[in-house]
């Protein structure tokens, strides 16, 4: 099993450990950000969520839609992780790999957490019959079985990557868990109950391809502090959908999903090691799947929005599921409430260029609710859903900004766009894209 090289003695060395969280409603450039920001890292790990987000990643090798693996793995001396707050789908992490190495890339400094989480075929079924059975008022998931992994560890229940070297331990949990959860499908959704055997087929044939990539993912962190090498730690979603913040119930099911605090526990560290938290925004807002949008757009805005670069895989469809992204000017409430939760020193704001040919350009500054002003987002579900945007409107550039790489020789309506953004978020706005390859990029601050 991989855990990195030997143990170093003596004291710890000072360093940044800097995690990268979506600061909307995913979809923001993370991956990119992190692909960028991979080359001062030692270590990148993965911390949170499972297959049911990706990341899209353009680089000199070409474009690679990433769902488990992190996207620090395109550097040979990088080692990559997969934490314990991950919920693993062996297949599709297999299937990676598989597509990965055929391209060129080596996987060999890759670890997966034995303490996280497997998706078994049960999860997935129940992720369907949930959804079915909650009719109009569907949460919109991605029908991979992240949810019920996720409740399946609450529980207790659950099936670890560790469990999938012992076939007699895999066996074992595994009868009990879909002996449970049988009764669930057939006696709540009057469905046909699942077979273990051919649910754990496969399952033990992934143990003994995934073992030489198994192992404890916290060594090498510990290892890297004691170094004094930069580890980066990378969500997955964003901090909207996180299960205690976001827009509940319109969330996703990791504890939490995206927040900064999550990180710790999600590679096995304590909080007061990390350093920085690299919040990543859109120029505007997206989001996949139903729940509260307050700035979405319904008009031909919405449209180009969300084609602009599609002629070149570039539109607004979503990694994983390929549905159109709901479109919405940038929410500057919904991101000053994302800043403080998750403790943000540093923004990325991604995909400036797309706002290139407006004449002009919204931000919501504030809610209406009850013909009150709001400047935080209402708890409530009902009440979310019933506030009005209140709108800032500033001058488009309408110029180009694909060839920027210094923030003085942005448009003088660009360089007050991001500077109104940093001011209503509190938050200072360090790195900006300009497009999708990974040299375009505005660096304002060096990130580490």
């Amino acid at each position: 099993m991989p855990t990195g090289p030997e143990q170093t003695q003596g004291p710890e060395i000072a360093m940044p450990i800097v995690v990268v969280v979506g600061g909307q409603w995913g979809d923001e450039g993370k991956g990119r950000i992190v692909d960028l920001l991979a080359r001062k890292a030692r270590v990148v790990a993965r911390y949170s969520a499972g297959n049911n987000a990706g990341h899209t990643i353009i680089n000199d090798k070409g474009e690679f839609k990433l769902h488990l693996v992190p996207a620090g793995i395109f550097y040979r001396e990088k080692t990559c992780l997969i934490g314990n707050g991950v919920a693993v789908d062996p297949e599709v992490l297999l299937q990676e790999v598989d597509q990965l190495e055929e391209r060129g890339i080596d996987t060999s400094r890759l670890i997966v957490s034995d303490h996280a989480q497997v998706i078994m075929p049960w999860h997935r079924e129940l992720d369907r019959l949930e959804e079915l059975s909650r009719g109009r008022s569907a949460i919109g998931t991605t029908g991979k079985g992240v949810g019920p992994c996720f409740t399946d560890k609450v529980a207790r229940r659950g099936i670890r990557v560790g469990d999938l070297l012992r076939r007699e331990d895999l066996l074992a949990r595994g009868k009990a868990a879909l002996d449970y959860h049988n009764r669930v499908i057939t006696r709540v959704y009057d469905a046909d109950a699942l077979d273990l055997d051919d649910c754990l087929e496969n399952y033990v044939e992934y143990g003994k391809r995934l073992e030489p990539y198994i192992g404890d993912v916290q060594v090498p962190i510990i290892q890297a502090k004691r170094r004094g090498d930069h580890v980066l730690l990378e969500g997955a979603q964003g901090s909207l959908l996180d299960l205690d913040h976001g827009t509940y119930p319109y969330v996703t099911s990791s504890v939490p999903s995206s927040s900064s605090s999550g990180a710790a526990l999600g590679v096995g560290i304590g909080p007061t090691d990390i350093s920085r938290v690299v919040g990543v925004f859109k120029s505007y807002c997206t989001r996949v799947g139903n729940g509260p949008f307050p700035t979405e757009l319904f008009d031909d805005m919405a449209t180009l929005l969300r084609d602009h670069g599609k002629e070149d895989g570039r539109g607004e469809y979503g990694t994983t599921t390929g549905r159109p992204r709901r479109i919405g000017w940038f929410d500057a409430v919904a991101a000053r409430y994302s800043v403080r939760f998750n403790g943000m020193s540093a923004v990325a704001l991604t995909r400036l260029d797309v706002l290139d040919e407006l004449p002009s350009i919204q931000i919501c500054t504030a809610y209406e609710l009850d013909g009150e002003t709001v400047d935080t987002v209402p708890a409530r579900e009902s009440d979310v859903n019933r506030v009005r945007p209140v709108y800032e409107e500033l001058p488009g550039w309408q110029t180009p900004t694909t060839h920027v790489r210094n923030f003085d020789d942005l448009p003088p309506q660009a360089q007050a766009f991001i500077r109104r953004v940093e001011e209503l978020i509190e938050c200072p706005v360090d790195l900006i894209s300009v497009g999708p390859e990974r040299e375009q990029a505005i660096i304002v601050n060096p990130i580490f």
